[in-house]
């Protein structure tokens, strides 16, 4: 299927700067899955530092599959994958439980079920109208703004300074940069802002002390992935469970993204689409497991930048990927990310993920409201979504499974968009989302 975009086509020096501006874009929400999982599980810094490398060099391989369409795989959209978030405290839990070799044997078993059960799940497509698509889009969004905020006040909210006037100061200075550059540049400026504000805003914070040189030194300059590195994966059926019901979290976030993207690409997303999609990310989480890393989804932050950028040709995705690859090989190089100051990385994720959350409003603004069924649907869905997040220790109480999958303000969200759309307008189920209701004009900016 041809790709459609709005945005005329690029030299491959903007596209690799635009690559850039997406690398750094999922790249603490990623670096901060194997650090937080490495840091809970003991690792060492050998241990730690391969962690984080081979992890890198695999968001980038797990990126092409899903760039690149082939017959079984790919969905061919300008995505980017990363660790799933979701699998932190689950994979501790297994870790400190069973051992490494259970923790990554329930990954690759995850993973085989995501390939496996990619057709049946791509039926879903016809329960996704646009009252349940703006609605997730939406939830995707601002439930990722608690993220943002927590990086903007210095990336630890136990810590006594946490919320300190430097961290909000850098911060809020980032956004102002974010924003300046977005209003008053023109043309390529205009589209690479968010680096251009993560860049600037880490050249002032490193002016105040905030920025330290310390990972780089400690890095080696070169490391291969390899198989098996922390052992024989083990396969324990209840570990496996629990990674499954985390994987269909993922895969219904990265349903509501691959819809988020055709909209914003004018593209219409189609079942065999999703099932490509699921097939890649199945791929890359059987990977995941098999050189010791984690599972891949693909990552909703990067939605914001293809949205502010205006450029949504598949192109700078590739330069992405491919300097994820790179970067993964050279440690002491790809360590030089890890240096951008928590509250800078906070402020460009509130502009990110506020666009995010913004297009899912956009989406719905197509919905007839004055159709009160519609309304209960996306005033429901948005609600439970966003209050999961905010309290996430509400269901304390419930059986461990079911905390897994209740804590996601995601899951939540769209289980209850999906249930109530089925209660009130059970013809949506019998239509499938057309280009009308959801998709962009091709020539239409952001």
């Amino acid at each position: 299927m041809k790709e459609v975009s709005a945005a005329p086509k690029i030299t491959n020096v903007k596209a690799a700067i635009l690559g850039f501006q997406h690398l750094l874009a999922m790249y603490s929400g990623d670096v901060l899955v194997p650090l937080l999982i490495g840091a809970a599980l003991h690792f060492s810094q050998e241990q730690l530092t391969y962690l984080v490398s081979i992890d890198i060099f695999m968001c980038g391989i797990a990126t092409f599959l899903q760039l690149k369409r082939t017959p079984l795989t790919g969905i061919g959209l300008p995505v980017v994958l990363g660790c799933a978030v979701q699998a932190v405290n689950p994979l501790i839990q297994i870790g400190k439980t069973y051992g490494l070799g259970t923790m990554y044997g329930s990954i690759i078993g995850a993973g085989i079920f995501i390939f496996l059960i990619a057709g049946l799940f791509s039926k879903i497509k016809n329960l996704f109208p646009p009252v349940v698509t703006g609605s997730l889009i939406t939830i995707i969004g601002f439930t990722l703004i608690p993220v943002a905020f927590q990086n903007l006040g210095g990336g630890d909210t136990s810590a006594k300074d946490f919320g300190n006037l430097q961290a909000l100061g850098i911060g809020f200075l980032t956004i102002a940069i974010i924003l300046l550059i977005s209003v008053f540049a023109r043309g390529f400026m205009k589209s690479v802002s968010i680096l251009i504000g993560i860049l600037v805003g880490t050249l002032i914070a490193g002016a105040m002390g905030m920025v330290s040189l310390k990972p780089v030194a400690e890095a080696s300059w070169f490391h291969l992935p390899t198989l098996f590195y922390f052992g024989t994966p083990h396969f324990e059926w209840s570990s496996i469970l629990t990674m499954i019901l985390v994987s269909l979290t993922t895969m219904v976030e990265s349903t509501g993204v691959f819809f988020a993207l055709g909209d914003i690409t004018g593209r219409k997303i189609e079942g065999d689409d999703l099932k490509r999609g699921y097939r890649a990310e199945g791929i890359a989480v059987i990977l995941g497991g098999l050189f010791s890393t984690f599972p891949y989804s693909t990552f909703s932050e990067n939605v914001g930048v293809v949205q502010l950028s205006g450029v949504k040709t598949r192109k700078p995705i590739y330069f992405s990927a491919a300097f994820l690859v790179v970067l993964g090989l050279l440690p002491k190089i790809g360590a030089l990310a890890t240096i951008i100051p928590d509250p800078v990385l906070g402020g460009a994720m509130v502009v990110m993920f506020g666009i995010v959350g913004i297009q899912g409003i956009r989406m719905l603004a197509q919905v007839d409201f004055r159709n009160n069924n519609n309304l209960l649907v996306a005033a429901v869905s948005i609600g439970l979504g966003l209050g999961v997040t905010v309290q996430t220790n509400i269901f304390q109480f419930l059986p461990g499974a079911l905390q897994i999958m209740l804590s996601n303000g995601v899951v939540v969200g769209s289980v209850a968009a999906v249930g109530l759309n089925l209660l009130f307008n059970r013809h949506a189920a019998e239509n499938t989302v057309d280009d009308e209701s959801v998709g962009l004009n091709e020539t239409e900016q952001p």
